[in-house]
């Protein structure tokens, strides 16, 4: 049975920002989790309406009837799925002194229930005061979007800081443009662009910015400011549109008619964020320094706009020199000698968009949704409490992929092709796309596959073995003579091993990975790196189920005799592996093993293979997440070893890689339990709670750091995502699994533990 959230909330169609607010929490929520979780909605309105309400609005309160709220408490008792109540609190929203009609509903609801405060005001009056303190009593826990406003809820409110949590307010998940591009495909060329969106009223104080504008004007005569959403609906029920007449009016009087366009109409979204893609320079001129937070300030630094920006808390708390500027209230000189000193600087100007853009990559929906799901996670059946798995998108690694091969690295999501190929990525992406073929036979795959194999054999010498990396225009690089290359003609002799045993593809490019495939055979024995091993057994395995050579088995015995030889230098009862630490990419080397045992038979292969695996996945399964070795120091034998960020995909795909064979091969559920939470590192279960897959791109972010995620979605990332999710694709959309395999005995461990 699906467990179901209820949201207490304006909704729309209700114009209100609130509203809006709600339904992109609501809709992030539902790309995030799988169906199994629902959320019906509570609509608030004010005075009888007649609105045509989505599906999802089951309960109305007409918020001036104490009555309606006592009905709606009782239905959502009696609904046995509803597992936990969102109420969205903002002054206003509810009748009755200071809003106090709310505890019609509060009183009676029986389930647990968590409130976010949008406003919170300083120095309360003891009526204030004693009606949020008794919401907060009431409520599980209580959310706001400001450091500023929970300092507030403690110091002006005595609330206890263990309950008070801060989820800032969502953004969405925009590509990263330049404004210029973005000007020319909306058709307003090459004017510098100011704008200001929202429900307009008097507290927005338009007209500081047009007293502005015609000072700015004056050294730009093209400028152009767009003054962007409808007049606020509950300003226009009391005075009609006074406001908008008297901002038209100083327009004219300003000589202002050919530089001010206001876009008079609710933006729905796409249209919004079009007009932020070519925005220069954001204008927030609220002249209310009690406003806690603002929604469409935070949706202009997400898209990459400087700010100049009126002192509010929200704007004090996360604009800082190199975001934007803060300016006094209803100061209009300031904000003209803000906008001439941006506007003339354009290096400046890009550089704060882009800091501005890396600044609130945390809040975007996606974040916002994980960080409050985590807070009904108690409320809600674990087996219900699933991420969404998203569909696969190519469309990055299309845009990352040249005719000559899978560019490197991106700067965000834009291909950085000064930095060239590699055969390690190419090998990857080989492999990738590969297995996309096989699972749905598209046939534009198979330009991907011939561009990525032609680069592997672009990169092999004469004598068999490979290069790694290879600039733009085609040249080799001089790194190639300065690293050890031996993992990189692993990853080759891999890839091209798992080609060679799919019999789907044209002769031609058969051949090509044959002959390339013989050559590197006459060049690898003297490899010696585990990981490059590794590689080789996987790629001899695969290559071997074509061939059926005893030549390759032997190879394979070679590499891992090996491996084995390692183990047995280092293993001792408390340290299972195959050196004195734990590195990058560790999860290849026991899923070689247990792949030298599907070759070769050799129990003791098998055994080693699950001995290492579960050793592995002993350090770095906790508190049921996943949280991979750190690349700013490896976790070392006998040593005391400190968690820390650095973790990287590929780290987190080859663990689910491993897992896929070992629960194939051995049919042991906690392997299939594992490879669920891996996954779902990449959709936000993580030590930051936030998503590491970028939906709007196809891409995958570089990894998790200390301070956030790293936005750059490089060609490692990307096809280590794709890989995960092709894996996944088998578990949920493809029915034939295998389900059960030998157990492993303890026993023979201990055997062979014992010989050390």
């Amino acid at each position: 049975m699906n467990s179901k959230l209820v949201f207490v909330t304006t909704y729309p169609p209700r114009e209100c920002g609130i509203a809006t607010f709600t339904t992109d929490l609501i809709n992030a929520i539902r790309s995030q989790m799988d169906d199994s979780i629902e959320i019906e909605v509570c609509a608030l309105e004010d005075g009888p309406q007649e609105f045509d309400y989505q599906k999802e609005v089951k309960y109305v309160i007409d918020t001036n009837h104490p009555a309606q709220y006592v009905e709606v408490a009782q239905k959502i008792n009696e609904d046995h799925q509803v597992k936990a109540v969102m109420i969205e609190h903002e002054y206003g929203l509810f009748a009755g002194e200071y809003g106090d009609y709310i505890f019609n509903l509060l009183d009676l609801l029986e389930k647990p229930f968590i409130v976010t405060f949008h406003t919170v005001l300083p120095n309360p009056d003891e009526k204030r005061l004693h009606i949020v303190k008794l919401i907060a009593a009431k409520a599980s826990n209580i959310l706001v979007m400001t450091n500023n406003s929970r300092k507030l809820l403690l110091s002006d409110y005595q609330l206890p800081k263990d309950k008070v949590f801060v989820i800032p307010h969502g953004t969405h998940l925009v590509l990263w443009r330049h404004k210029e591009k973005a000007k020319e495909r909306l058709g307003f060329g090459h004017r510098p662009v100011l704008a200001t969106f929202g429900l307009l009223g008097w507290n927005k104080s338009i007209e500081t910015a047009l007293e502005a504008l015609a000072e700015i004007k004056k050294q730009f005569p093209d400028i152009l400011y767009l003054v962007l959403g409808k007049t606020h609906p509950g300003l226009v029920k009391h005075e009609g549109e006074k406001y908008r007449k008297f901002l038209e009016k100083k327009v004219g009087e300003l000589k202002l008619k050919e530089n001010v366009k206001f876009v008079n109409h609710f933006l729905e979204l796409d249209e919004l964020l079009d007009y932020l893609s070519i925005t220069d320079i954001y204008l927030f001129t609220s002249k209310d320094p009690n406003q806690a937070v603002s929604g469409t300030f935070a949706y202009a630094m997400s898209s990459a706009c400087p700010i100049i920006a009126t002192r509010i808390p929200h704007a004090k708390e996360l604009l800082t020199a190199d975001t934007g500027i803060l300016v006094d209230f209803e100061q209009p000189a300031q904000i003209a000698t803000a906008a001439i000193h941006l506007l003339k600087d354009k290096k400046l100007r890009q550089q704060m968009g882009r800091n501005a853009f890396h600044k609130t990559r945390y809040t975007i929906w996606e974040n916002v949704a994980n960080e409050t799901m985590s807070l009904f996670r108690p409320f809600i059946e674990h087996s219900n409490f699933r991420y969404r798995i998203p569909p696969i998108n190519l469309e990055h690694i299309k845009h990352m992929t040249t005719d000559r091969g899978f560019i490197q690295f991106s700067d965000i999501d834009i291909a950085d092709r000064s930095t060239g190929y590699t055969l390690d990525d190419n090998a990857r992406a080989l492999v990738a796309m590969c297995r996309h073929y096989e699972l749905f036979r598209s046939t534009s795959d198979l330009k991907l596959i011939q561009i990525y194999l032609d680069f592997i054999v672009y990169c092999q010498k004469s004598n068999g073995s490979f290069i790694n990396y290879v600039e733009d225009d085609g040249t080799i690089n001089i790194r190639n003579n300065m690293e050890n290359l031996e993992d990189a003609n692993g990853r080759a002799v891999c890839a091209l091993g798992y080609f060679l045993s799919r019999d789907i593809f044209d002769e031609s490019l058969l051949e090509k990975a044959e002959k390339s495939m013989q050559k590197a055979l006459e060049n690898i024995a003297d490899i010696r790196s585990p990981r490059s091993m590794a590689f080789l057994i996987k790629g001899l395995y695969f290559y071997n189920l074509k061939k059926e050579d005893k030549k390759l088995v032997k190879l394979i015995n070679l590499f891992t005799g090996r491996l084995l030889d390692n183990f047995n230098k280092v293993a001792d009862k408390n340290w299972h592996w195959f050196e004195e630490y734990l590195t990058y990419a560790n999860a290849l080397l026991p899923e070689a093993m247990l792949y030298a045992w599907k070759a070769t038979g050799n129990i003791s292969y098998h055994i080693i293979a699950k001995a290492t695996f579960d050793f592995l996945l002993s350090k770095i399964y906790k508190n049921g997440q996943i949280r991979v070795i750190s690349n700013d120091g490896w976790f070392q034998k006998n040593k005391k070893n400190k968690e820390g960020f650095g973790e990287q995909p590929i780290d987190v795909a080859k663990t689910i890689i491993a897992l896929d064979l070992f629960y194939s091969e051995l049919g042991e559920s906690q392997y299939l339990v594992k490879l669920n939470i891996a996954f779902d590192w990449f959709m936000g279960l993580n030590r930051l709670n936030q998503i590491v897959y970028n939906p709007a791109t196809g891409g995958c972010y570089d990894g998790l750091e200390k301070r956030g995620v790293n936005l750059n979605q490089g060609a490692e990332s990307t096809i280590s995502y794709l890989m995960a999710r092709l894996i996944m694709e088998n578990y949920y959309f493809d029915k034939k699994r295998k389900t059960s395999r030998p157990d492993f005995h303890e026993e023979q461990l201990r055997r062979l533990l014992k010989r050390r």
